[in-house]
Parts: C-alpha cells; structure tokens; sequence
C-alpha cells in the first residue's frame, strides 16, 4: 500500500491520470490524497470532480479556495468570473451529488503523522489550534448557514487572528489562512496580495517590517509538524524547510502536476502541457 500526495489539480485530469499510471497506482491498495483546488482555471474541471467523486473511498481532499469558490457560486452567494470554468460542473445534471460531496470535505486532514491543507498553517496556531479552527468552519459548509457563510466570506479583512473574533469576521479568517495563506508577518498578519516565489524573505515590506512565506519563521509553533501544502505555484513546490511539504507546481499555468509518497519522500512530476496563462 502506497500514499500518494498531488498538488493542486484545477481540471488538469489527463496529467493526473497518467501521474497514477506512471506510479502504479492501485484503487484496490493504495491511497490518493489531494491538497485542494480540484477545479478552475483548467480543462476538465467536471471529469476530475467526478473522477474523485466515483473514487472517493480511496480519496483524502482538503477544499482550496477555489472548491469553496465553486460552492459559493453555485449557493447563488456569487457569480462566475471570467476566468472561471467552472460551468460545466454548474449545468451538470450530478452537480448536487458532486458539490454536496465537497461540502462534506475537511479544511484540514491528519493522518501517519502528517497534515494536509491547502495553503498552510500561521506562526502563531499549533495544527491542534488549526484543526479545531478548521471545523468551525466545516460546520459551517455542512449547514444551512452554508449561504450567508458564502456571501461573507470574500476579503482580507481582519487580516490577524484574535481570539476573540465572532461571527464571520471569525470564519473569513479562519479560511483566508487555510485556504489562501502565502505570505505573512510572524504574529500572523497576512499579506494576501503578495503571490510571487521567495525573492527576498524576510526583507522589509513596505511599512519596513519583516515579511516572509507562513513557513520561513523559525519560532512558529508547527516547525516540527509535517505539513503538506498546495496554493503557492510559483514556488515549484521548493520551500527549502524539510517539514513545509509543497505540492502545488503550477500545472494548470503549463508547468507540471506533482506527486509525493508519504511512506518513502518519492516526488513524481509529470508536464501539464497546458496552454493557460496565469492571470
């Protein structure tokens, strides 16, 4: 039995599909876990959700921003964007199937000493803090709040965590660190405008503070967990710290989808041979 770990998808089903075949991978011993983002912005956004949908019992996924953007559209609490593909899934007659499925889907999974998310973890939160932060969220996504949740949680406000945020305010932070978390400050305050790979961490931003990747800080309190993470495309999955593992290689721009087995520390890379643009 073998544990595979891809970064994000976003609809690139054809790489994915020749990744499992290149490793050898079993539906009847081996395990596929995924860092989030299955759809958007690639081709094949309603074949992959299907394709994790029929092999679900095999499948550990946490949700990306963009699964919780295709949730948000189709509760009615936003619209498609222009560069969404995102409505084939939408027009589908298993839509209700495939997106009540996502719904039930974690921000956060631990298992063999490992953790899953999508974009990571702040300096200032153990992964315990993370994944009880991470089911007040998920409690949310399984309930009928679902909507007012989905209308709300668009922003980049507040951009720190307190524990004595309530209400949405609470929740929209919760996910913006889960889910679109790259670069932040060591108490935790984010910066979510900045997208590119590492060019000077821990130089001064503008206000002349130190600002650097969620993972770069010495002092954070999950500097001893290993933590598997997507989002962050320009990085190439290189984070040069052993336990922040990377995954997101940028297949949906035309780089490549990537592979990481939990048992040996195997990556398997294959081309995406996309033409898309990142915007």
């Amino acid at each position: 039995m073998a544990t595979w770990v891809v970064g994000d998808i976003q609809g690139c089903k054809k790489p994915l599909k020749r990744l499992l075949k290149k490793v050898g991978f079993s539906w009847d011993r081996d395990m596929l876990w995924c860092t989030g983002d299955l759809v958007n912005r690639g081709p094949k956004c309603l074949k992959t959700l299907r394709f994790f949908y029929k092999h679900r019992d095999n499948i550990r996924v946490v949700l990306g921003n963009h699964d919780l953007h295709l949730m948000a559209i189709a509760a009615g609490a936003k619209k498609l964007g222009r560069l969404d593909t995102l409505e084939p899934i939408l027009l589908a007659e298993d839509r209700d199937v495939l997106i009540g499925w996502l719904h039930q889907q974690p921000l956060l999974y631990q298992e063999h000493g490992f953790t899953l998310v999508h974009a990571g973890i702040p300096p200032q939160w153990s992964v315990k803090d993370a994944a009880a932060r991470a089911r007040e969220v998920e409690s949310v996504l399984q309930s009928p709040n679902c909507t007012e949740f989905f209308s709300a949680m668009y922003g980049n406000e507040p951009a720190i965590w307190s524990d004595d945020l309530q209400g949405m305010d609470r929740l929209r932070v919760i996910t913006n660190y889960l889910t679109r978390m790259r670069y932040c400050f060591e108490d935790g305050r984010l910066d979510l405008e900045s997208k590119g790979p590492l060019a000077n961490p821990g130089g001064p931003a503008a206000n002349n503070e130190a600002l650097d990747a969620w993972f770069n800080y010495p002092h954070r309190k999950t500097t001893y967990d290993r933590i598997l993470f997507g989002h962050w495309a320009s990085l190439q999955g290189q984070t040069s710290t052993p336990n922040a593992i990377g995954l997101d290689t940028g297949c949906v721009w035309g780089n490549s989808l990537t592979f990481y087995c939990l048992e040996t520390g195997e990556r398997v890379s294959e081309p995406c041979n996309a033409s898309a643009a990142p915007s």
